[in-house]
């Protein structure tokens, strides 16, 4: 299999016809000033000769924006840049993020002519009440009908999803969950909210009108939504904000954030997939698994490893490439 790039392009707010509650798109992709054609072809070339003749599957992702709610014209000029590198197979896809209120069947036409193969939708909730209290301004329904509209010209859905938003609780957020998958996404991503400075957020926050979720908590939520993405084929592109997109800005308020937020979550759900086995099985010694899967199953820090040691077990593994990424298998000796 083919390694993935993603040559990432932000548009930070370009497009967006109103503000969330939680939104600084500025702050977290650390960029103002939105590129021009130029400066998106000069992007493109210096990510391609890092990964030329490495054989990796490259795909060009436009983030940060609603894509669809720019101009035809402005959508066009973006799209047309990669045109060359499709053609040449240098890149492979084009992946754009949007909000569902902004999708219309001719636009999708259009998108899918220009090789965009991949369809984001910033759903965050499926709760009108949480939609209504974040400021998202569109109601569940006009979500449904984007996707709808996206599957039925076979392309591509994404969909991400926040948790701990203002009025959301947990059986929310899974409720969020559950739906995706019901709605046939082929991908998600998992945000914790986090508070940014310049927000509506911040001010609710302190005014303790906002209480953020803590790490613990956040965890332990996006584990169970990563199961229910797992166990329904659902591909997780993300879970939690890489530091980079927003740490050097100094803008991070609060909410529950730690280094390898994502890594963190991994190893929670090899942590119970082992606690099963070892309940149902005092003998077993340690697991066999792939050699992709070594340092979720680990954990950061060796967290696997010391939790099981607390407990009395000292836990080992083993490398089996044959097993498929997520597999596993108990050996006694």
């Amino acid at each position: 299999m083919k390694s993935h790039s993603i040559i990432p392009i932000f548009l930070p707010e370009l497009g967006c016809p109103n503000k969330c509650v939680y939104c600084n798109q500025k702050h977290i992709s650390g960029q103002y000033v939105i590129p021009d054609a130029e400066e998106v072809k000069n992007k493109i070339e210096k990510y391609l000769s890092t990964i030329k003749g490495k054989g990796i599957y490259a795909e060009l992702a436009f983030f940060g924006g609603s894509f669809t709610s720019l101009s035809l014209e402005t959508q066009i000029a973006y799209v047309e840049i990669a045109q060359p590198y499709l053609k040449d197979k240098s890149i492979n896809n084009i992946r754009i993020s949007t909000r569902p209120d902004a999708i219309s069947e001719d636009n999708i036409v259009m998108l899918k002519q220009y090789g965009v193969s991949i369809i984001e939708l910033g759903v965050q909730s499926l709760d009108d009440d949480v939609l209504m209290h974040c400021g998202r301004g569109y109601e569940s329904s006009v979500v449904y009908e984007a996707a709808e509209k996206i599957i039925a010209n076979n392309i591509s859905l994404g969909m991400q999803m926040m948790i701990g938003l203002p009025h959301s609780t947990y059986e929310k957020d899974l409720f969020t969950a559950k739906e995706i998958i019901r709605i046939g996404a082929h991908g998600a991503r998992i945000y914790p909210l986090l508070v940014f400075a310049n927000t509506d957020l911040e001010h609710l926050y302190n005014k303790k009108e906002y209480i953020p979720l803590s790490v613990d908590d956040a965890i332990e939520r996006s584990v169970d939504i990563l199961e229910l993405f797992l166990e329904s084929n659902v591909k997780v592109y993300k879970i939690g904000l890489h530091p980079s997109e927003f740490i050097d800005n100094g803008t991070l308020i609060a909410g529950p954030w730690i280094p390898a937020f994502r890594q963190h979550v991994q190893a929670k759900v090899w942590q119970r997939k082992f606690e099963k086995e070892l309940k149902n099985d005092k003998l077993i010694k340690g697991f066999f698994i792939n050699q992709s899967d070594i340092n979720s199953a680990i954990g950061p820090n060796k967290c696997n490893i010391e939790i099981f040691k607390q407990k009395g077990i000292n836990l080992s593994f083993r490398i089996d490439n044959s097993l498929k990424r997520g597999d596993f298998y108990a050996f006694y000796s």
